[in-house]
This record gives structure tokens, C-alpha cells and sequence, in this order.
């Protein structure tokens, strides 16, 4: 095999090379020449291409990016902010949690069970490389029109992929959310969220230090499949008859990746490491670069020891390579016969690739032969950073001023009631076990709450009960209708969604999902949410812990909505205490805590029941939202709430329905006095829970609200008994009275008969 050598390259500066076939604008390509003051050899041509790819280097983010540390508000939580592997959080007791959201959009389109699966095998391996044990895994997901062809190919395969992977890993799905809209029709998003917990003093960092320390690459053998997937693939923008680039997509083995999980927390916390990274996206060359950029002095590489599943690779490919299931460790010399010891016991094969040197240049060679001679830094850190053009698109004054103040709306009971139905037998409100089903939710016997609960919980510490919850959302349609809102409103419906838990609100991870940066209008879509997002997290005393953006999400020149996912971790003392969504008893009473206004531009009911989309989102309130989650996290705590559930899409009228169908207890509901029974149904305002309280606790409960200030209406209470009433057989039912002078009453049974087979009904063969 001829390899193009460092020698080469300073003799033939002329060479043609394919860096625009590799993603590179010719500014860059120059840049390269004048880091290196000659022509980049094709190993370092691949290197800088994968690593100065959008998906790794953030180029177009960076500048907007800031905000998050400019705008990080003080915390003695945070242990591990932005720019490592993950952000870790203080928790209590000596625990600390480790969590983080990425995207695996692209892979995930192109070959969905695979692209799906290696998401949540990449995002599992950012938190093992950290120090701690992975706990539990989350899923936000976005997909096209629910009746497409396409859709049905793509839903399939990606809950497959997540599924299978997360149940061979032992790991419990608890949360996420699955949306569906046009606008995703071929740009997908599939999110993965893993979180895990270590000690403090098993904390570790990707850095390569040391002279003479040894570079050891461990876990699978790299292969053909990945080569410019994740760097490249998430860099460009699908054409409209499909994805612009092809490449091979990520092949995921779970078995080999729970051997990794063993393997490296026992090498770590035997104290065998001096620093760590995975090989995720560019693979070899994101590693290696980065372990030497973050330490202090240089690394040379012995690329030909590099165990491989195709003999045929090339010095270019091996370094491209995202094969899974690959992890990258600094060991001391005196420890490497006991690290290597480790790995031969767990079955996980780990060869000595390279060693840490000085002089603070990364070099590669080849069967004796240097191919890459280059300032590390240059390569991980030190990439092109662009003020991309931004301007607000001009059709934004036509979208707002198109609210749904003339759509015509329920003024009679029997409306009201197929409105109701109409919603709830929608895909987006449709019951999902159709897919949380395939997921193992309760594996490792720590899952406290799980979907569809509004947060996912796990405990901790065994001993004490401590444990955390966690919450991702957004809502696209709010975000295209005012970005910056939209980002408030996603991190305040995850705020929300973790409080009424009665867990209190830590910190935050985000998955910044846009189409293509060159376009000025979503460059400014992005700039507004990124604003909103680090003004609202400084507001409310929660720090941004790192994340992932991914742009490119447009199929031609149309860009999916923007959908900053927000995903909010919180604690809690003891998981006994939690407030799960379900009534409990006959008899309890049920509240609406918050302020309902006539709100529904954006709102689901415009989605559903008239295709629209247009106006202004609900206004955002993050201080009555702070002040809701302290109500909420005290009722919890004192034993005052029995269940809670957030207002969000749908309304109140869709969380009694959730809250009655998962209690399987029926409930008397009525329109408070003065109220409008559309809006106080359907609304989307923000900041509101329904929470149920022991009738014993009703007046501690409102005092403590009204000291607070906190608007609290009693709007029903929980019945049993009301079916035979309404001539039903005593089957249970939902009633709400004062309608337009008149009484809805739906059966339990008719409820889950309309939402329980939407998806299946869809999606299966």
C-alpha cells in the first residue's frame, strides 16, 4: 500500500487533493497549508476534514455557544461544566451524576435501526468516560407525517435500534418524547440522553499527561463501516431526493459495548488511568487529537498496531473510522500490564497504539513511515470559527400575525367532546407504549418513574433513597413561531416536568437541532434560541452542562423547526417520596395551580383539528415558574400531594385524561366560575399543573399556595362512582360539568379504546 508521507508532501506541494469531496471550503484547505506551511498529507487532510466538520468542531455554534459560560449562573452543584465529555453535578452524600443529550440525526435516516442504536452506544460511552456507571438512558424523537410510507420505514427501524441496543446494555429507557410533523418528513431527529453516577473521586477527564505515559486503544476492531458517518453526514444537508452523502453508517455490537462499560470502570477505578476518551465521532482522529490538545505535551502514534476488521483499510480510513465500541486510555508504564490484565479478563482487546511525548505536535506513522506531523490544538480545538450572516426571515411578520383568533371553535358540550377525542386519538397525543413497550423501563431495579410519567426517576443510593429525575422537551411549532420563546418554553415545560416529581431542579443539558447554518434565517433561529435558553437558565440558577448541536436538518432548502430539546436533571432526597402522575384514592380533590389565558397559537388543537400553524406562543413566566416548581417540590416533600401532572400540549382537558386513564379511577371535573370552557380545556399557558390532594390536606395545601401567591382552583375531585350516575353500568368515567350549560361524560373504556392503538395501528406490520 503507497501512503503519502510528511516527506511527500513537502516535496509535491502541487498534489491535487479532494478536500471539498471531504467537506472542506477552500479557506480552509488554505488555512491547513498554513498551519502546516505545506500541503496536508492525506492522513492529515482526513484528520482535519472529520475534526473541522460542523458536527465536531461547532464552527458555525461556537461564537453563539458562549452564552452558556458567559451567562452561567454561580452553582455549588456543578462539578464538570461545558467542554468535557459531559457535565457532572453534585447531588449530595458524595454522589455525583454525570448526564448529556447528543443527535444521531443523519445515521438514523439513512439506516434507522443502526443509526438509532450506535446514538445510544456513543452517548452511553461520553458517560463511562467519565468515571461513572451508566444508569439510565432517554430518547427524544421527532419523525415525519405519522401516515407517510417513509415515516413507517424510519419509526420502525429507530425503535428497534433503540430497543435493542438499550435492552442488551441492561440499561432502562425512563423518559424522552416522540413528536411527529411534517417538517421532520426527511430530516428525522433522534436524540439520546444517558445519565450515571459516580463518587467524586472517581471523576475522570479526556487528557493526555505525562511523558512516556502509554496511548492504549481498547474494545472492538476497527472497521470499514462509519468512515466520514457522524462528522461528515451530520455536516450536509439532504438533497430532496435523499441524503447528498452515503456513507456507510455505524454498526453497533451491545454485547461488546457492556463488556467496554466493565472494563473501563474497573480500570478506572483500580486507578489504572491517567486520562480517557471514546471514539465516537471521528473516531481515531478525534481521540488522539483531543487526549494530546488537553494535555501537556505532544503523542505519537504507532497507526499500523491498530487491530482492524479489514486488513484492507487505508492509513486515511482507519483514521475516519466511527466503528463502535472503541475507547482510548492514558496509562502510566508501570501500570500497563495491569491494565491490560483487566481488559484480558473482561474479553476486551487492548493494544499499546502509542505514548505521550514532547514538543506538543501529534504524530502518526505507518509501517515506519510518518504520515501526520501536526500542532494537535490546531486539529481539536483551534478550528475555523464563522459569524455566520443572520437576519430574521422576512415571512416572520406574516407568521405572528396569523394567529387563531378566527379559527372557528367548540360552543357547545358535544364539540367540546369530540375536540377532546379528536385530540387524543392524535399521534402526538396518542398513548406511545406502542413504543416504550419495546424498551425495558424497569431492568436494574432502580426505576422509580418511567414513561409516561412526566419525568423519568432513578434512585441512586440504595441506602438513602437519594435519587434524580429527568426530563427532555420542546416544542418545535413554538420555537418556528419565536425561537427565543420557544427555547424558554422548552426549558420550562423540562423544569416543570422534573418538579412535579418533587425533585428540584439542578442543571441542564440541551440538543440544538436546526437546518443548514449557511442560511441566514436559521442561523438567526438558532442565534434567538441559543438567547433564550442562557437567559432563562441564568434566570433560574440551573447551568448548562454541555450538549450538542446539530445543523444541517433540511431536506433541499427546507429546514425543520427549530427544536432546541432541553433536557433538566433534578434531585431528590428519597425516591419514596415522589408524586407520580395517577390519582390514588376516591374523594381526593383536584387543582389547577397556575393562570390559564386564551393561548393556542401554536397549540396542539390548531395543529390537529385546522393545520395551522401561526401567531405567538404562550407567554413564559420563568419566576411563577420557579415559584411553581418550589409549591410543587414542598407539597411533595410534606406529604401534601398524592399525584401532579404539567399542563402542556393538549391542555388541561389532556392531563385529566392521562391522569384518570393511568389511575384507571374516574374523576368529576367542572369548569371554574367565570371561565371559558374551551380555554380552560385546551389552553397551552405555561406555567400550570393539576395536582390531587388528600381531602386532609386541602386546607394546608391552598394556605400554602396563597401565601405564596400562587393562583390554586379547585376544579374536581376523584369518583369512582360516577359511571352508574350517568347511566354507564358503573364503568368508570370522566365528567366534567358546566360545559355550556351541560355535562361531558366520557367513559375510561372509550378514552383508551381511542388512544391506545394509534401508533400500532401505524406502525405495525
Amino acid at each position: 500500500m503507497t501512503v503519502d508521507t510528511v516527506d511527500a508532501a513537502n516535496v509535491t506541494p502541487g498534489t491535487e487533493q479532494p478536500y471539498a469531496e471531504l467537506g472542506l471550503k477552500p479557506d480552509e484547505y488554505q488555512r491547513i497549508r498554513e498551519i502546516l506551511d505545506r500541503r496536508p498529507t492525506s492522513s492529515e487532510l482526513a484528520m482535519y476534514s472529520v475534526m473541522w466538520s460542523e458536527h465536531c468542531s461547532y464552527k458555525s455554534s461556537k461564537v453563539h455557544l458562549r452564552q452558556f459560560g458567559e451567562k452561567a449562573p454561580a452553582s455549588d452543584a456543578l462539578l464538570v461544566g461545558i467542554g468535557e465529555n459531559a457535565g457532572v453535578v453534585d447531588i449530595g452524600d458524595g454522589w455525583a451524576v454525570t448526564f448529556k443529550v447528543e443527535s444521531h440525526n443523519h445515521p438514523s435516516y439513512v439506516e434507522p435501526h443502526q443509526g438509532a442504536a450506535t446514538g445510544v452506544g456513543g452517548i452511553v460511552r461520553d458517560i463511562i468516560s467519565m468515571g461513572a456507571r451508566p444508569l439510565a438512558v432517554m430518547d427524544p424523537l421527532r419523525f415525519g407525517e405519522p401516515s407517510d410510507a417513509d415515516t413507517h420505514r424510519v419509526v420502525r427501524g429507530v425503535v428497534s435500534g433503540i430497543g435493542g441496543y438499550g435492552n442488551c446494555l441492561g440499561l432502562p429507557n425512563i423518559g424522552g418524547e416522540t413528536v411527529f410533523d411534517p417538517c421532520y418528513q426527511g430530516n428525522p431527529l433522534v436524540n439520546a440522553l444517558c445519565v450515571g453516577a459516580m463518587k467524586h473521586d472517581d471523576i475522570h477527564l479526556a487528557s493526555a499527561k505525562g511523558l512516556g505515559n502509554l496511548v492504549v486503544l481498547y474494545g472492538a476492531r476497527t472497521g470499514g463501516d462509519g468512515i466520514g458517518g457522524v462528522s461528515v453526514l451530520a455536516s450536509e444537508t439532504f438533497e430532496a431526493d435523499g441524503p447528498a452523502k452515503r456513507p456507510s453508517v455505524q454498526v453497533g455490537d451491545p454485547f461488546m459495548e457492556k463488556l467496554l462499560i466493565e472494563c473501563t470502570l474497573e480500570v478506572l477505578h483500580a486507578g489504572l488511568v491517567e486520562g480517557i476518551q471514546d471514539l465516537g465521532g471521528a473516531g481515531i482522529s478525534c481521540a488522539t487529537s483531543e487526549l494530546a490538545s488537553n494535555g501537556d505535551g505532544g503523542m505519537h502514534v504507532w497507526l499500523d498496531r491498530v487491530p482492524l476488521r479489514d486488513a484492507t483499510l487505508s492509513p486515511e480510513e482507519i483514521l475516519m473510522s466511527e466503528s463502535q465500541e472503541r475507547m482510548c486510555a492514558v496509562v502510566t508504564p508501570e501500570h500497563i500490564d495491569g491494565f491490560l490484565a483487566i481488559c484480558e479478563k473482561w474479553d476486551v482487546e487492548a493494544i499499546v497504539i502509542g505514548e505521550v511525548t514532547e514538543g506538543g505536535r501529534l504524530t502518526v506513522d505507518w509501517n515506519g513511515e510518518r504520515i501526520v506531523d501536526v500542532p494537535p490544538r490546531s486539529v481539536a480545538h483551534d478550528g475555523p470559527v464563522y459569524e455566520r450572516p443572520l437576519s430574521r426571515p422576512d415571512y416572520m411578520d406574516g407568521l405572528q400575525s396569523a394567529g387563531t383568533a378566527g379559527l372557528p371553535r367548540p360552543e357547545q358540550a358535544a364539540e367540546i367532546g369530540n375536540t377532546l377525542m379528536k385530540l387524543i386519538g392524535s399521534a402526538n397525543l396518542a398513548d406511545k407504549g406502542w413504543i416504550t413497550d419495546q424498551y425495558d423501563r424497569y431492568v436494574r431495579g432502580n426505576t422509580v418513574l418511567a414513561q409516561p410519567e412526566d419525568s423519568g426517576m432513578i434512585r441512586i443510593d440504595e441506602v438513602t433513597g437519594r435519587g434524580v429525575a429527568l426530563a427532555t422537551d420542546c416544542n418545535g411549532r413554538y420555537a418556528k413561531l419565536d425561537p427565543y420563546l420557544g427555547a424558554q418554553l422548552a426549558f420550562a415545560e423540562a423544569y416543570r416536568n422534573v418538579a412535579v416529581t418533587g425533585a428540584v431542579p439542578l442543571a441542564v443539558t440541551n440538543c440544538l437541532n436546526f437546518g443548514s447554518p449557511e442560511d441566514p434565517g436559521v442561523m438567526w433561529q438558532f442565534a434567538e434560541a441559543v438567547r433564550g435558553l442562557a437567559d432563562g437558565c441564568q434566570q433560574l440558577g440551573t447551568p448548562v452542562t454541555g450538549g450538542n448541536v446539530s445543523f444541517y436538518n433540511s431536506t433541499g432548502n427546507v429546514a425543520i423547526h427549530p427544536t432546541p430539546v432541553v433536557g433538566v436533571l433534578g434531585v431528590i432526597d428519597d425516591v419514596a417520596r415522589r408524586t407520580p402522575v395517577a390519582w390514588q384514592e376516591d374523594g381526593e380533590v383536584i387543582y389547577l395551580l397556575g393562570d390559564t389565558w386564551d393561548e393556542f397559537d401554536g397549540s396542539e388543537w390548531a395543529h390537529v383539528l385546522h393545520g395551522h400553524l401561526g401567531g405567538n406562543p404562550p407567554k413564559v413566566d420563568l419566576e411563577r415558574e420557579r415559584l411553581l416548581a418550589e409549591v410543587l417540590v414542598a407539597g411533595s416533600r410534606d406529604g401534601m400531594i398524592s399525584a401532579a401532572h404539567d399542563v402542556s400540549d393538549g391542555g388541561v382537558a389532556v392531563a385529566l385524561v392521562e391522569m384518570a386513564l393511568l389511575a384507571d379511577i374516574g374523576a368529576r371535573t367542572w369548569i371554574p366560575d367565570g371561565a371559558d370552557p374551551f380555554v380552560h380545556l385546551f389552553s397551552e399557558s405555561a406555567g400550570r399543573a393539576v395536582v390531587v390532594l388528600p381531602r386532609s390536606e386541602e386546607q394546608r395545601f391552598t394556605a400554602m399556595c396563597g401565601a405564596r401567591r400562587l393562583p390554586a382552583v379547585r376544579i374536581g375531585a376523584v369518583d369512582s362512582g360516577l359511571g352508574a350516575d350517568h347511566g354507564h353500568d358503573g364503568s368508570q368515567v370522566l365528567a366534567v360539568d358546566r360545559v355550556y350549560g351541560d355535562t361531558v361524560v366520557v367513559p375510561l373504556a372509550e378514552l383508551r379504546a381511542v388512544r391506545s392503538d394509534v401508533l400500532s395501528g401505524l406502525f405495525s406490520d
